[in-house]
């Protein structure tokens, strides 16, 4: 009797664990973030290149909107310009960090000043220090120079093994450029500005920050939020990865390289021991 009553004390303690576990599960499973849907960029893939109208695009949404919260201190101005990139004019980049001031210093006199910003300058942060950010917004806005290469998701086995092979459909390596898009579409509640359906837990600190036709565009695009976020995540990933397009070239020429060399040492094996009884 007391060996039965200590197996069915056992049983209901299992089943309560049992059901507690599912009842957490079930909950998580509420709270969880859906994965982003994957995006056709035209820098995907092993042969992708940047879209410079989009990248242009990209950086009037960062000035006009993003850049009133978020820094981007690993790139300068000039980089706006060179090749590979957004790919502005010398006049324009001139003129665009003729638009910026710059703190330096000190002086003589032993005292910082403000000057216009020159093309070698880094993009100056919206504030002074991450206290004052802080202070003003109640935390320390990401800065944008590395966030689509620092965002990312799992999609489980065996996609994340194909997304590291160089074939159709593999190759990928847009997860950050992807979340973030979707993250900045995922506003979907109008009576709450900082609920996110693709951001842990649903509650991000900033409040939806696109609107359509916040930003003129004057090339015909769509002035609407999803133009928009894909134009500035696009941007966001040339700032992450601003040589995408060497790293590409070169590995195409190591491959074809190796797989040069790699014929030539076989023929001149076959070459070398044909005459050679085995």
């Amino acid at each position: 009797m007391i060996r039965t009553t200590k197996l069915s004390l056992l049983s209901l303690s299992l089943v309560a664990t049992l059901a507690t576990g599912a009842a957490k599960a079930q909950e998580n499973n509420a709270h969880a973030a859906p994965k982003p849907e994957r995006q056709a960029w035209t820098f995907a893939g092993p042969f992708g290149t940047y879209d410079r109208a989009q990248l242009q695009r990209g950086f009037q949404v960062y000035r006009e909107v993003c850049s009133n919260c978020h820094s981007m201190q690993s790139v300068s101005i000039r980089n706006v310009g060179e090749p590979g990139g957004p790919e502005f004019s010398e006049a324009q980049v001139k003129a665009l960090a003729a638009d910026y001031k710059v703190k330096d210093g000190p002086n003589d006199a032993g005292e910082m000043f403000e000057r216009p910003g020159r093309p070698s300058d880094r993009f100056p942060s919206p504030y002074p220090n991450p206290e004052a950010a802080r202070a003003t917004l109640g935390a320390v806005p990401p800065d944008f120079s590395v966030l689509a290469k620092a965002r990312s998701y799992s999609r489980g086995f065996p996609l994340f093994v194909i997304d590291a092979l160089p074939i159709p459909g593999g190759a990928y390596q847009e997860h950050g450029v992807d979340y973030i898009y979707a993250l900045l579409n995922g506003y979907s509640k109008n009576d709450d500005p900082n609920y996110n359906d693709y951001f842990p837990g649903h509650k991000i600190g900033m409040a939806k920050p696109l609107s359509d036709g916040q930003v003129e565009y004057t090339d015909g695009s769509p002035k609407t939020v999803q133009q928009y976020a894909r134009d500035v995540a696009a941007f966001m990933m040339w700032a992450a990865e601003p040589k995408l397009e060497d790293r590409k070239r070169t590995g195409f020429r190591v491959m074809a390289f190796l797989l040069i060399f790699g014929g030539l040492l076989y023929y001149t094996k076959k070459k070398v021991w044909s005459a050679i009884a085995h």
